[in-house]
């Protein structure tokens, strides 16, 4: 945790630099730990444990800005540290874009807790950690004489940060998380060597699912035998909870500020018009308790709130910090999303794979790419051909195509399954009319 102790050294180091030449600065404290064990055949394969503490500091100086960060924290040497990076800050090149928010926009304090922290953090055993591991790989290993390999692998880790700038702002954050992944390859047909894997994750220990890992990925990994290319054609597609938030990472980075400022985005000159389908809400919620991506305050501790990023296909809002801001001329909102949600239907991926007459399920994306200033888009699949509502030839070493806006224009329906341990809450996704190309 930041103590005390370390809160008055960042608020002294902020002072030093402002008394040596800085006209502002902002100065973080982090503090972060982390463990891992990973499994590979019932046997123990890396064990990794870790911690960091350090400090960043920004400068902005005669028009200037740097940024330096560092983990020695005695305050002799931070001195030094401080001078010789405001010296070097100002070698940069002016840059008048470059300053500390607005105050007006600061988070002020007062929320309620988030309970992003879990307690039980420091209390749990190693000897639990690696029994939770084994215990996933034990799921798989000698169930199938096909299984070439099994791993697993247990994460968990608590993060701490502490920030203060010379305009106002001070803020303070913390979390934990957890997580149990399970991966296995198998020997297909021929040459083929299929692989999948599950996994869940966590904020609290007591929440995170222990069993069932090993197993599930197994039965995904079974489900690849015999997959083949099938004939080129456009048909619906069905995305699930695990590939579709893949799909919307292009739109969300055709909204950030930078892509807007130097007109690399497929989004540019869109705001409050209608650019995507009717079906195509998206909304902003930062302040879910006990949600991974919850926050009050954005890097540069501006505010979150809760803020609709597209209305029934209707664009609402980029994501702009203040630097980028001030190069646009605009006012800042917050820098990156926190957590995404979109309305939910009526049914999970298996009800939309039964709606479907012919199309395609895609379980997970194999390379390929986004054109940021089209939109235009080429992504190598894996999945499942739909016939008659039912999963039957597994398909892979196909492409789907296309532009983003015209993707997430025909956006027919919404799943009711995302996976409320992500950031990004997107559930299953049903597009019409989406071009394949195999044999």
């Amino acid at each position: 945790m930041i103590t005390n102790t370390q809160k008055e050294l960042a608020r002294w180091a902020m002072e030093y630099a402002l008394k040596n030449g800085c006209q502002a600065a902002r100065v973080a404290l982090y503090n972060n730990s982390n463990t891992s064990f990973e499994i590979r055949d019932m046997k123990i394969d890396r064990l990794q444990q870790a911690s960091e503490n350090g400090m960043s500091i920004h400068l902005f100086t005669d028009g200037r800005y740097g940024s330096f960060s560092t983990n020695r924290l005695d305050r002799k040497e931070l001195e030094s540290f401080i001078r010789n990076g405001i010296d070097s800050t100002r070698y940069l090149a002016e840059d008048k874009a470059r300053a500390l928010p607005d105050p007006a926009l600061y988070y002020k304090g007062g929320g309620a807790d988030l309970q992003l922290y879990d307690a039980a953090f420091e209390s749990v055993h190693p000897d639990d950690k690696v029994g939770l591991a084994m215990k996933v790989c034990d799921e798989i290993m000698g169930k199938d004489e096909r299984i070439i390999s099994a791993g697993s692998s247990y994460n968990d880790g608590d993060s701490f940060r502490y920030m203060v700038a010379s305009n106002g702002f001070e803020g303070e954050a913390s979390n934990t998380f957890f997580s149990l992944v399970g991966t296995v390859s198998i020997r297909g047909e021929g040459d083929a060597r299929p692989e999948s894997y599950w996994f869940d994750s966590s904020l609290y220990y007591d929440t995170l699912i222990k069993e069932g890992i090993g197993t599930k990925a197994l039965e995904r990994v079974r489900r690849k035998l015999g997959q083949r290319k099938i004939a080129s054609a456009r048909m619906p597609m069905v995305v699930d909870f695990l590939s579709s938030a893949r799909l919307l990472s292009p739109v969300i980075n055709a909204l950030y500020g930078s892509s807007i400022q130097q007109k690399n985005s497929f989004l540019l000159d869109k705001l409050n018009q209608k650019t995507l389908g009717e079906k195509m809400t998206l909304t902003d919620e930062p302040h879910l308790l006990r949600s991974s991506g919850a926050r009050y305050f954005d890097s540069e501790g501006i505010a979150t709130q809760q803020r609709k990023v597209f209305d029934q296909g209707i664009l609402q809002t980029y994501y702009i910090d203040t630097y980028y801001a001030n190069k646009l001329g605009t006012q800042p909102t917050v820098s990156s999303p926190s957590i995404l949600t979109m309305p939910l239907g009526t049914k999970d991926m298996n009800g939309l794979v039964t709606s479907v007459d012919k199309g395609v399920l895609v379980t997970g994306f194999n390379g390929g790419n986004c054109n940021t200033t089209t939109g235009d888009f080429s992504y190598g699949i894996e999945g499942f051909l739909i016939e008659k509502g039912q999963l039957t030839q597994p398909v892979n070493e196909m492409n789907v195509t296309g532009n983003m806006l015209t993707l997430w224009s025909s956006l027919a329906e919404t799943g009711n399954d995302p996976r409320f341990s992500s950031s990004w809450r997107i559930p299953s996704l049903l597009f019409d009319g989406v071009d394949f190309s195999g044999i």
